[in-house]
């Protein structure tokens, strides 16, 4: 803890100083004031006998306040860490301490960071652009950009003590705690950063800690940044905005930063106003669909998540919030990611009549409804048959996500699974991306390609369409041009 003496010593680097984080970042409200300077210390002059090591200030004031005000530097609100600021000025100017390269307001800045946030990670954290952290050992530290640079940073912790310290002031904010008992821990920093970690004895112990802070992009993308940017053409997002509108449910599968959450966020966003929207997540909230107008919130949305806990009668899972999103009457229900058991309480709404939105972490889009069935397994004893039959019925169409090498993201399929009338299924390529290059230019990749409409839909889907109030008009856009008949 942070009001140990003994963590003291962990820091002995001397850092650079820390710049501000950007004002508009979404989560940093949760968890820290957005005023982050020091009031008036600017104003307080005293003469600087002693120039010393960052490390050595920050051991000094840091074991000041650990001494006299433990219970301050646990505190969060904006009062305390003003006051913390304040304090540590004084203590500055009482002991005539100052470090080379840094004046009061940004070695009291510093300081502050270093003791009461997250160090140098803080600018990184809160900073536009960027979707994730990969800490790999305390000393190998990247940083991923959401235009698919990924980059290893020169600043790293001073020790494996001091990466696990920063790191588990990252779990205070859930009451987790890290330690050789509970060596693995997922957890999150605000709405939308959710953060896992490992450590010995999982991590080498030289390796000190291990984490991905995933930080999901807080702008709200339109059709046309989607289009710009390759993800899919105009006709493939109105067909999937089409679906969710009427009834139809979706899986968005693919693997890890292929850019599902961001494509069903999306498409949530589509649902008109007059629609109720129950959303359920998983330990963290990613999607933030309440639209305001004059102050006044003009759809109907409930966002839950799960709650994890020790006492399993406190415990609440998404299969909990799935029983009890059936008794708010929903248009929509979205189950942020499928990854248990809760896939068969899912697709069990489904085939009651609610369309569902979900993700799922698969390598195809065949693979998609097997790896469905596995994790229903996990609730229930039904044979495998009886399963994908349930699957198929519960979600007709999947959408293939993908990051390519060049790191661009695309949708590489959406399918369509038909019921015949003798019971066999059929899996319909309605649109695909077709890759026609793979180059690399110097230690760039660069991938070629274009999506190209495959197949039309069954007529059991377009009759699906037309009974949930599809205008004839509208589903004609998403059908191949009738020929015409030469005389």
């Amino acid at each position: 803890m942070l009001g140990d003496k003994r963590n003291t010593s962990l820091f002995a680097k001397e850092p650079q100083p820390v710049q501000e984080a950007p004002a508009e970042n979404t989560g940093h409200q949760e968890l820290f004031s957005q005023d982050r300077i020091a009031p008036k210390t600017s104003g307080l002059l005293f003469d600087t006998k002693d120039t010393v090591a960052f490390s050595e200030a920050l051991s000094q004031v840091q074991g000041y306040l650990a001494s006299e005000y433990a219970s301050l530097i646990t505190e969060s609100s904006t009062e305390s860490k003003e006051q913390m600021k304040r304090l540590m000025a004084r203590y500055l100017q009482d002991n005539r301490l100052g470090v080379e390269g840094f004046t009061t307001d940004s070695l009291v800045d510093t300081l502050y960071t270093e003791m009461a946030e997250y160090g140098f990670l803080t600018k990184y954290i809160f900073a536009e652009g960027i979707e994730e952290i990969d800490i790999n050992s305390w000393r190998d530290i990247e940083v991923q950009y959401s235009d698919g640079r990924t980059i290893k940073l020169e600043e790293h912790f001073d020790s494996p003590e001091h990466a696990a310290n920063v790191v588990r002031r990252m779990l205070q904010n859930s009451g987790k705690v890290l330690d050789n008992a509970s060596p693995v821990i997922t957890s999150r920093l605000a709405k939308n950063i959710r953060i896992a970690v490992i450590k010995a004895p999982v991590l080498d112990e030289d390796a000190g800690v291990a984490a991905s802070i995933r930080i999901v992009n807080p702008r709200n993308l339109s059709k046309e940044d989607f289009v710009a940017g390759g993800t899919a053409t105009g006709e493939m997002l109105d067909f999937l905005a089409a679906c969710l509108r009427y009834g139809v449910s979706i899986c968005v599968a693919g693997a890890t930063s292929s850019g599902k959450t961001t494509v069903a966020g999306w498409l949530l966003s589509t649902i008109p106003d007059n629609k109720r929207i129950f959303t359920i997540e998983d330990g963290s909230r990613e999607l933030q669909l309440v639209r305001e107008q004059d102050g006044r919130v003009t759809n109907s949305v409930i966002h839950t998540q799960t709650r994890d806990s020790e006492n399993e009668r406190q415990r609440i899972d998404q299969i909990a919030l799935l029983d009890i999103a059936l008794r708010f009457n929903p248009d929509i229900i979205c189950v942020g990611e499928m990854r248990g058991p809760e896939a068969n309480a899912a697709q069990e709404a489904a085939r009651v009549g609610v369309a569902v939105l979900t993700t799922i972490h698969s390598n195809s889009s065949e693979g998609t409804y097997r790896r469905m069935v596995s994790l229903c397994k996990r609730a229930v004893d039904t044979p495998d048959d009886t399963l994908m039959q349930y699957v198929t019925e519960a979600y007709p169409i999947v959408v293939y996500c993908r990051q390519l090498e060049n790191k661009q993201r695309r949708i590489t399929n959406i399918s369509e699974c038909e019921i015949l009338p003798d019971g066999t299924r059929r899996l319909r390529k309605l649109y695909e991306y077709n890759i026609t290059a793979n180059r690399m230019e110097g230690d760039r990749s660069i991938v070629e390609g274009q999506h190209e409409k495959v197949e039309e839909m069954s007529d059991g889907l377009q009759k699906r369409f037309i009974e949930n109030g599809m205008p004839s008009s509208e589903l004609g856009q998403f059908l191949f041009p009738k020929e015409v008949e030469s005389e």
